[in-house]
């Protein structure tokens, strides 16, 4: 039986695990390059039966399915896929598995990338290489007003940070609460007050019909002009072309992204050459641990299902 493993970006999912438990009765092939076309990904993988992927890197649309017959199990990293349509798997007759995962890392690299903006980091990284010497400078956190959209498993762990570092939390979400709120010691808001008042604005929402696109050019033009945005939940949740102009404009002081309408990032796009972005390859979920878990995860998945057993499967990718 063929496994193929898909964008295997740093060539390490053979190496930071073992493989023996599956290896007699798989062969597995490793692709490390990524494509968008969904023609092109159908000729690569028409003739596996298992297909591992790596978080929404490549979505598995309905079209894609009818493409791939041979098709048994496809096996996630992560417990939710928003880029599989779980309903067309099933009824192709293909079982949907997930893994288990690591909650910490997205939060610990926000706070990266806040800190980044913040103390201008990777500018003052460059100009040091370049013979420079202090050309920024940084900005306080300590008494700010940090802006948490959505207090889930990732914004309450950014929000209790920002509270351990004596800033004002607020935060927002459609069915967020007061008493949830309390928890972190935060305090409710509205949406427009979350923008009109933050000095950073950090997104921690799932990605949904309810959430795509859900900040624009209206929840953008509230924020002070020396406030920061920070996106580390997904890139469709916010209006990119919007973003870009006010970035253009300098109309906020800055952003850091992790995540993008289109990953890998395009060569040409204006992100890669904005002054005032710290950008960053979609490193929410990379981490040493966090792959530990994936890689392990694929392994008991395929065992599992190899022995007529099979385990982690994800039901609906509903919101």
């Amino acid at each position: 039986m063929r496994a193929a493993i898909l964008d295997d970006y740093q060539n390490v999912v053979l190496e930071m695990v073992d493989w023996g438990p599956v290896t007699g009765d798989v062969d597995i092939t490793v692709f490390n390059d990524h494509l968008s076309d969904e023609d092109e990904i159908a000729a690569r993988l028409e003739d596996f039966e298992i297909i591992l992927v790596m978080r929404e890197r490549t979505p598995f649309t309905r079209t894609l399915f009818e493409k791939l017959p041979k098709l048994k199990l496809l096996v996630t990293s992560g417990m939710r896929n928003r880029g599989i349509d779980t309903v067309a798997a099933k009824e192709h007759g293909v079982f949907v598995a997930g893994t288990p995962s690591v909650g910490s890392s997205t939060s610990e690299l926000t706070w990266g990338l806040i800190l980044a903006l913040a103390r201008q980091i990777p500018r003052e990284d460059h100009d040091v290489r370049e013979g420079g010497w202090q050309k920024t400078v940084g900005v306080d956190i300590k008494g700010a007003t940090l802006g948490v959209i959505g207090l889930g498993r990732v914004g309450s762990v950014v929000a209790r940070v920002g509270d351990a570092f004596g800033m004002n939390v607020i935060a927002w979400s459609q069915n967020l609460t007061q008493e949830r709120c309390d928890e972190f010691n935060a305090r409710l808001v509205t949406k427009d007050e979350l923008f009109a008042q933050s000095d950073f604005v950090t997104v921690h929402l799932l990605l949904g019909e309810r959430s795509r696109g859900s900040i624009g050019a209206h929840e953008l033009g509230l924020m002070k002009r020396s406030a920061c945005f920070i996106n580390t939940a997904r890139g469709p949740i916010v209006d990119e072309v919007a973003l870009i102009e006010v970035l253009e404009n300098n109309r906020i002081a800055g952003a850091a992204l992790d995540v993008f309408d289109v990953e890998p990032l395009p060569l040409d796009h204006p992100f890669r050459r904005l002054e005032n972005t710290v950008i960053t390859p979609h490193l929410g979920y990379v981490g040493g641990a966090s792959y530990l878990e994936y890689f392990n995860g694929y392994i008991a998945d395929i065992r599992s299902w190899l022995d007529g057993k099979p385990i982690n499967e994800i039901q609906s990718n509903a919101p």
